[in-house]
């Protein structure tokens, strides 16, 4: 390319600085649309994993309710119960243990025909 004339040499390198130039932005609007599908995946994953497990609302005037994992209801975080647990939990009769109105936590307790103490 040093032996084209100095106006030709700096076309050719001004087209080069704009093809890369597209082919950067390209590349990074993919970057930003992987990166929007990636924190997706990683919520809806949060979001099954948190609706296969409960969490227990501490007991408030005398009452202790039971959430799926995903209820809104109670925002709790912490404290994610396996089914097992919830079983467990279900047969201290030291509890007073109220299913929630809204997200039916007994359903996934009985999908494999066990039924849970009321």
């Amino acid at each position: 390319m040093n032996d084209l004339p100095p106006l030709e040499r700096l076309a050719k390198l001004r087209a080069l600085e704009e093809w890369l130039d597209w082919q950067l932005n390209t590349t990074r609007v993919k970057i930003r649309t992987l990166e929007v599908q990636v924190e997706q995946e990683r919520k809806r994953a949060q979001r099954a994993w948190a609706e296969a497990r409960w969490k227990v609302e501490p007991a408030r005037e005398g009452r202790t309710v039971l959430h799926r994992g995903g209820c809104g209801i109670w925002k709790g975080e912490a404290g994610y119960l396996e089914r097992r647990e919830v079983f467990l939990l279900l047969e201290d009769d030291t509890l007073s243990v109220e299913m929630c109105g809204v997200c039916k936590p007994e359903t996934g307790l009985r999908a494999d025909g066990e039924q849970p103490a009321e």
